[in-house]
C-alpha cells in the first residue's frame, strides 16, 4: 500500500498546483489554461519535517480466554441468563472528537459539508419545463434548446457544488517523515491483506460457559474494510488509509486521524491516539478465514470437563482462531476495535501509529496560528 505524493490536485474545472513558492491554481483545458496563486487563501502549518497547506479561511497476553459470538438460543435455559447485557463499544459523539491542532481545519470541513447540493434541483426544474413544453407541444426546436440549456445549466450547478464543498488539503513531507508514514502505509497495507476484518460492536461477560462453547465473553461483530481510500469532499495530495468502525470511517492523515460520520467530522493527532494490540483466541462458529491460524477447537456446548455435553443433539466441535484485535482510543472520546483473520499483522501497525506521534511537534494549549 506504496503512497503517492502529488503535486497538482483536480477539483472540477480547477487544479491547483503546488510549488516550491506557494500554492497556485489552473483552470482551462490542455493547450490554454490561466492560473494564480492564491497564497490569501491558505495556511502553512507544521514543523518538524511534517507540513500542511488547506483552503481554509485565515481569519497483549500469551493465552487470552477466549471469545465467541452469541450461538442460538436453547431451550434448557434463556439465553439472557447465560451471559451478561453485551456493552457497546463506540466512540462520543463526534463534536467531542477534536484534537487542539484540527479545530479550524474541521471548522472548514463541517462548514463545507453543510452546503447544500443545488444541481439535482436545477435538473429537476429543467425536467419540469421539459414535460410542460411536451404536453402543451411547443416546437421540436424550442424543446431541443430547452434540453440543451437545462443539461449546460445542471452541468455548471454541479461544477459550482463540487468547489463549494470540496476543501483542499497539501501536505510536504520531508524525507525522514516521508518514510515513517511510508511504513504505516506498508503495515496498513498487511492488515488490507487479511481474508476478514471485523468492527466489533459490542461485549459482554458469559454467565454459564456450557451454553457459550466454554468462552468467557461474548462480541457483536460486523465485517468491515480497511483499504485506500480519500475522504468524501476532500481532495489531498496523499494517499489515505481508510478503516470502517461501524458508522464512523477513520482516514490516516500524515498528521492525524479524521473521524468520519453522518453528523461531522472529528480528529485525533497521532500523540493522542492509543492502539492496544491483544492476540484473541476465537472460537469461531461460521466459516473459518482462509488465513486464520487454528490453534484448538471446543464444543458448541461443554460440560465442566471441557468434553461435550450429550444433551444436545446438535453439538459440534469448533474450531477456536487466534486474531489480531485493535482497540483504538483517545482522551477526546474515540473507542473503536477492529479485529483482523490474521495474527502478527496489528503489532507492526500499532509500532508505526507511535513512530509517526513521535514525529510529530508537540501540541500546546491552543492551536498554533496560521501563517
Amino acid at each position: 500500500m506504496s503512497f503517492y505524493l502529488r503535486k497538482s490536485i483536480k477539483v472540477g474545472p480547477l487544479r491547483f498546483n503546488l510549488s516550491k513558492s506557494g500554492v497556485g491554481v489552473s483552470a482551462g483545458v490542455k493547450g490554454l489554461r490561466v492560473g494564480t496563486g492564491p497564497r490569501g487563501n491558505y495556511v502553512h502549518m507544521g514543523r518538524k519535517g511534517l507540513y500542511y497547506r488547506a483552503t481554509i479561511p485565515k481569519s497483549s497476553s500469551a493465552n487470552p480466554t477466549p471469545t465467541t459470538r452469541p450461538p442460538t438460543p436453547v431451550d434448557l435455559t434463556p439465553e439472557s441468563a447465560t451471559h451478561a447485557t453485551l456493552e457497546e463499544i463506540e466512540s462520543a459523539d463526534i463534536s467531542q472528537i477534536v484534537d487542539s491542532s484540527s479545530s479550524e481545519l474541521l471548522a472548514e470541513l463541517s462548514k463545507k459539508r453543510k452546503k447544500a447540493r443545488l444541481w439535482p434541483f436545477v435538473a429537476v426544474a429543467s425536467a419540469a419545463i421539459l414535460v410542460v413544453g411536451l404536453s402543451e407541444s411547443w416546437p421540436t426546436w424550442l424543446l431541443g434548446i430547452l434540453l440543451l440549456l437545462g443539461l449546460t445549466c445542471t452541468y455548471f450547478v454541479h461544477l459550482r457544488d463540487v468547489l463549494a464543498k470540496t476543501t483542499v488539503l497539501f501536505y510536504e513531507l520531508e524525507p525522514d517523515m516521508e518514510r515513517t508514514y511510508g511504513e504505516m502505509h506498508n503495515c496498513a497495507e498487511r492488515l488490507a491483506s487479511c481474508a476478514v476484518a471485523w468492527h466489533i460492536e459490542a461485549s459482554g461477560a458469559v454467565h454459564d460457559k456450557k451454553y457459550h462453547a466454554g468462552a468467557s465473553t461474548l462480541v457483536n461483530r460486523n465485517k468491515t474494510f480497511i483499504k485506500k481510500a480519500e475522504p468524501p469532499d476532500l481532495k489531498t495530495n496523499v494517499e489515505t488509509v481508510a478503516i470502517g468502525v461501524g458508522r464512523q470511517t477513520l482516514y490516516f492523515f500524515p498528521d492525524r486521524v479524521l473521524v468520519y460520520d453522518t453528523n461531522g467530522v472529528g480528529a485525533v493527532g497521532y500523540q493522542n491516539l492509543q492502539v492496544e494490540v491483544t492476540h484473541t483466541r476465537f472460537i469461531e462458529e461460521g466459516n473459518v478465514p482462509s488465513d486464520a491460524q487454528i490453534v484448538d477447537s471446543t464444543w458448541k456446548y461443554v460440560n465442566k470437563s471441557g468434553g461435550p455435553d450429550r444433551r444436545f443433539k446438535d453439538n459440534r466441535e469448533l474450531p477456536i482462531c487466534l486474531y489480531d484485535s485493535m482497540a483504538l482510543s483517545s482522551q477526546t472520546g474515540l473507542n473503536e476495535v477492529v479485529e483482523v483473520s490474521q495474527n502478527g499483522v496489528a503489532d507492526p501497525f500499532a509500532n508505526a501509529i507511535e513512530s509517526l506521534a513521535q514525529k510529530m511537534p508537540k501540541e500546546s494549549a491552543s492551536a498554533s496560528s496560521p501563517n
